[in-house]
């Protein structure tokens, strides 16, 4: 084994540090799998409720009426994520774009849209108009508030409360921690805040953004009160098979909100053809639980090689995961240039090319990314990204199996070694 890894440019110290913390991470692998175990059988119980078929597989086209897969498989998420309805579309081009078509579609003028957890991801700020873009929430008439969080991570729950008023209409949640270095939300966290909120204003509508959190838990944020949940296919539950797509699962009159934004007033969800990519939607969501558990090694893996290297990370080494996505702060814009390239060298695909920042649309600097896939921007596959601007901090995801996920690393840190930014 030592030597195929040679092959692969693993110099045998590099190899050795990685197999002494792997040997350690036994216990934390065994809980992984027992979660997987779990959420596969609550998929499996859902494709055999709805009654899953090989004419579920058939491709539509035009207006895609009466797609019996496309049915199929929104009540299929529906029923596993414990929801009255669900969205599940290709027409639907990645996870900004289903947040902003459930923030249009239960928004209008004159509304208020808070975000207790401080910044929204960096997309969003075009989306809702923090800063200005053509078509932006801020346009439409919608305001926006939000409270930042407490030094320590958590929710300013006393400024929340004053933050809350009549015109509060959406309360807006992001799992993930996007690009900062706070913690991300377990679902109970995410429950409890839901809890306050509505106490203090029991119609607000809570909307959690859910990408990189899918069968993380055993649990979703839509089992502790999230009348909304959002995510993307080519993130967890597509399972590195669906090609494109994302979903918005929740209350029924919120979906339906939702699908008059994605399409028109009047049509909703009656139309979208599949155009065949059915199958893939099926299998990816039938395999995520396990594809979303390899993920998860390879991020216990990173935060253990790096933490013991000195580099502060977050989640750090032994807290729970509450999301695949893994931090790692380098400090320095070459740290951050040679993680990336490392990911990449590792990759199946692009192996050969060398990524560079550049300015990547929707975000305010430069950004780096490392992708090698086989779906453009799929970042349940092995990827890295970061911001080319203090503290040059790098976000490691995904990973199709553990193997590579775990290679991915072993890359990354030789690229490290190679170019004397830390030594073993």
């Amino acid at each position: 084994m030592k030597e195929l890894y040679a092959q692969l440019g693993i110099s045998s110290a590099v190899y050795d540090f990685g197999k002494t913390v792997e040997d350690s991470l036994k216990e934390r692998f065994e809980k992984f799998d027992k979660t997987a175990e779990y959420n596969q059988m609550k998929v499996i119980h859902a494709m055999q409720k709805n009654r899953v078929s090989e004419a579920c597989f058939g491709a539509s086209s035009g207006y895609g009426y009466n797609d019996l897969g496309r049915e199929t498989l929104e009540q299929v998420y529906a029923d596993t994520f414990h929801t009255e309805a669900c969205l599940v579309r290709p027409q639907i081009t990645c996870g900004t774009h289903a947040l902003a078509i459930a923030l249009f579609g239960n928004l209008r003028p004159g509304d208020e849209l808070l975000s207790p957890v401080g910044k929204p991801y960096d997309t969003l700020e075009e989306v809702i108009g923090i800063r200005p873009s053509n078509g932006s929430l801020a346009e439409y008439g919608v305001k926006y508030r939000q409270v930042d969080l407490l030094e320590d991570g958590t929710f300013d729950y006393e400024n929340i409360r004053k933050a809350v008023n009549e015109k509060t209409k959406l309360v807006t949640i992001q799992r993930s921690k996007g690009y900062q270095t706070r913690p991300s939300f377990s679902v109970k966290q995410i429950g409890e805040l839901i809890s306050f909120v509505k106490k203090i204003k029991p119609d607000v509508i809570c909307m959690v953004d859910n990408c990189y959190g899918e069968f993380v838990d055993t649990i979703e944020p839509s089992d502790v009160g999230a009348d909304i949940m959002v995510g993307s296919l080519i993130k967890n539950p597509g399972g590195g098979l669906a090609p494109i797509g994302g979903y918005i699962a929740g209350r029924k009159d919120c979906v339906e909100n939702a699908s008059y934004r994605m399409t028109c007033p009047g049509l909703g969800m009656e139309v979208g053809a599949t155009l065949g990519v059915n199958r893939s939607l099926y299998q990816g969501f039938f395999l995520a639980p396990m594809i979303t558990k390899g993920a998860l090694k390879g991020a216990v893996f990173a935060a253990n090689i790096y933490e013991k290297l000195g580099f502060p990370v977050v989640p750090n080494s032994t807290e729970p995961r509450q999301d695949i996505i893994q931090a790692v702060t380098l400090g320095t814009p070459e740290g951050l240039v040679a993680f990336c390239q490392g990911i990449q060298a590792a990759a199946p695909v692009d192996s050969f090319v060398t990524p560079e920042p550049w300015d990547m649309p929707g975000y305010d600097s430069q950004v780096i990314m490392a992708a090698g896939a086989f779906i453009q921007g799929s970042s349940i596959e092995l990827s890295a990204d970061g911001p080319m601007k203090p503290p040059y901090a790098v976000y490691f995801q995904g990973g199709l199996t553990w193997e590579h996920a775990k290679l991915g690393i072993l890359k990354s840190l030789q690229y490290m070694v190679d170019k004397e930014l830390v030594s073993l």
